[in-house]
């Protein structure tokens, strides 16, 4: 099949997935309403094979050292996925699989597929990573751009969770190590939480709209005026380093998220 644009759709929900621009949501409407701030570089990208930045580009896997091109001097950030082309696998009306194999420069094969699913009121977003080959560490994400203001003169979103920790955050953007109590934003931080990744955006008098997610990783960056970014994650930036996640070829890395939605 093509890399072209696919549109799902369910009850008043519409979804455009696009293979061919990094394999992201290119937009979510609920009644007519885009909820993602568009652009080719905005939408809900995926993070993949590793999520926010690692640290100068290197990791370990194992003994055996690998440098990343630094896309975010001096770090390499959000992986490859986001830059290529993927393929559609399969649609429906409300369903699209979409795939794409890992190359240079990632240093290890392996295939990435994403599934996504709409309904009537939740969008479900479930990605892999799988190797036939050498085992390697991953990580797994979204990167969701949703639009602070829906327009019409209304109040710009709320942001609400309760993480139990927030990781505390270097000069150079990445976790320290340590772990502090969450502080007030504006963020770009992430937050653990271990019973799941539930954070609540609600643009008053509109919609209110949760992601969920069993990972225990979650980004919330809102420091730019046009759009706010909830992104769960199976781990923490520079995760390849400090809390790997390894595919094996008995072991793939699934990740899933749900975002639910219900009028106000």
């Amino acid at each position: 099949m093509s890399n072209e644009d696919i549109t799902l759709t369910a009850a008043d929900a519409e979804v455009t997935v696009q293979p061919g621009n990094g394999g992201r949501i290119g937009g979510l409407k609920v009644d007519g309403v885009e909820l993602l701030r568009q652009g080719k570089k905005f939408g809900c990208f995926p993070m993949v094979p590793w999520c926010g930045r690692t640290r100068d580009g290197r990791f370990l896997n194992g003994a055996t050292p690998h440098q990343l091109p630094l896309n975010s001097p001096p770090h390499a950030i959000h992986g490859t996925a986001r830059d290529a082309a993927w393929h559609t696998a399969r649609r429906s009306e409300n369903e699209a699989v979409i795939t794409y194999d890992l190359v240079d420069p990632w240093p290890y094969t392996g295939r990435v597929t994403q599934v996504v699913a709409l309904t009537a009121d939740t969008l479900t977003l479930t990605m892999s990573v799988e190797t036939y080959d050498d085992s390697f560490p991953a990580q797994i994400g979204w990167h969701p751009w949703f639009n602070r203001n829906l327009g019409g003169g209304t109040e710009d979103v709320r942001v609400d969770f309760a993480a139990a920790w927030q990781e505390e955050r270097g000069d150079d953007h990445l976790p320290t190590g340590r772990r502090i109590d969450p502080k007030p934003g504006p963020w770009d931080d992430c937050f653990g939480m271990p019973d799941g990744v539930d954070v609540t955006l609600t643009w008053p008098g509109r919609l209110e709209l949760n992601v969920a997610s069993r990972e225990h990783w979650v980004v919330v960056y809102d420091e730019q005026e046009a759009a706010v970014c909830v992104e769960p994650q199976t781990g923490p930036p520079n995760g390849l380093n400090t809390l790997p996640r390894l595919v094996t070829p008995i072991d793939p890395l699934e990740a899933t998220t749900t975002w639910t939605w219900r009028r106000l």
